[in-house]
């Protein structure tokens, strides 16, 4: 996996290999040509090596439950909020957006699939921090736009929201997803223009997140 990540971005070459891996060149070069055969790394024109067909082979047949429970609930969110929905996980001290829908018409908030936002701004990432491990949270509090007692208040009344954290003008609310022993997953989160969802968007729209996200955490 490490030899993989590393071509990931950028083919590469054995000595760069190495440099990115710290890897002796013999293991580097014995792991590399190992996935070469497998078809999980190939080499390009110019011989270097880069992410073969292999992994979208494999991409294709992999099941993501959440995405999954989340594709029969995210359109009726949208539908009823009439705005940008979304679907986070965390990963280290980043959100990935992992699921997103828009609007047909008007002004949007557009967040891609595949996105890394910080987990210093925003109502998703309050959502996911308030349930992180004590560590996590120290790291990032430091220099996030709230503070513990925000994530506190978020978790004694179970969503969050923001107003111009993220970006200016766009405002959100988010809430946890669980799994089956209560441990918060994700974060499914509603935003768009604060003059559309006003500056108290949780009070318009917490109950319909809350509801949403019974509905995934029931497919789940």
């Amino acid at each position: 996996m490490t030899v993989l990540h590393a071509v990931a971005d950028e083919p590469c070459n054995l000595s760069v290999l190495c440099e990115r891996t710290g890897l002796p060149r013999a293991t580097a070069h014995r792991l590399a040509v190992g996935l070469e055969t497998h078809r999980l790394l190939i080499r390009n024109s110019q011989g270097l090596w880069a992410p073969g067909p292999a992994l979208a082979e494999l991409a294709s047949t992999a099941k993501d439950t959440l995405i999954d429970a989340a594709s029969y609930v995210l359109p009726r969110l949208r539908e009823i909020t009439g705005e940008s929905v979304q679907l986070y996980r965390r990963d280290g001290l980043e959100r990935i957006c992992i699921a997103s829908m828009e609007p047909p018409a008007g002004l949007r908030d557009t967040v891609l699939v595949g996105a890394r936002l910080p987990m210093t701004a925003g109502s998703g990432a309050k959502i996911l921090l308030a349930w992180s491990d004590l560590a996590t949270q120290r790291a990032i509090l430091s220099e996030a736009q709230f503070t513990d007692r925000t994530l506190s208040e978020i978790r004694r009344r179970g969503w969050a929201q923001s107003i111009a954290e993220r970006e200016p003008g766009v405002a959100s609310v988010a809430a946890p997803i669980r799994d089956s022993t209560g441990a918060v997953i994700a974060a499914i989160s509603v935003s768009g223009p604060i003059d559309r969802m006003g500056r108290k968007p949780g009070a318009r729209w917490a109950a319909d997140l809350l509801a949403a996200s019974e509905a995934i955490q029931k497919r789940l």
